[in-house]
């Protein structure tokens, strides 16, 4: 049996994987908004820079580069960035050290938000924090694995993600 993949995600699932991803910003992003404009700022740069890290690193050596992938970044690094050698993408090791500072966009918000429960007890930010820890364990694997991983070439072809967290061998 041939397994199905998208060779264009359609566009319904681009915008409910980013769904997942934007809001998990913006729950990070307000919880880190309660330490002062500044250290906002600086995890918004923080995010740009770990999507720009994906796009620079990853996408332009993707199968989707140039194409909707679930997530659309083959499009935007379309946009952005020459194409790399799709060689590379398979070849590449990804290891938890490479993805720790992905995890970081979750963690710090979690992390700064059992401090100000600590110092200062509020029902709205320890449900904001329940909300991110959801949305980041259970809402990227729902979305990872039944739409995006479950339907991608790139995974068929080689994926160092897949191989990660599948522990499975090149």
């Amino acid at each position: 049996m041939e397994k199905k993949y998208y060779e264009n995600y359609p566009r319904w699932a681009v915008i409910i994987s980013n769904f997942f991803s934007i809001t998990i910003y913006l729950v990070g992003a307000f919880i880190i908004y309660q330490l002062g404009l500044m250290w906002l700022a600086i995890y918004l740069l923080y995010i740009l820079w770990i999507e720009a890290r994906i796009l620079r690193r990853s996408c332009v050596n993707c199968y989707y580069y140039g194409k909707y992938c679930a997530f659309g970044k083959g499009k935007l690094s379309y946009l952005l960035f020459n194409k790399g050698d799709s060689k590379r993408f398979i070849q590449d090791e990804i290891t938890w050290k490479d993805i720790i500072p992905d995890f970081m966009v979750s963690i710090i918000p979690m992390l700064v938000g059992i401090v100000i429960l600590i110092i200062d007890f509020n029902w709205f930010i320890l449900t904001m924090i329940a909300i991110l820890a959801l949305l980041t364990f259970f809402g990227n694997a729902l979305v990872r694995g039944s739409l995006a991983c479950k339907y991608c070439k790139q995974r068929e072809i080689g994926c160092p993600a897949e191989q990660l967290f599948n522990k499975t061998k090149k």
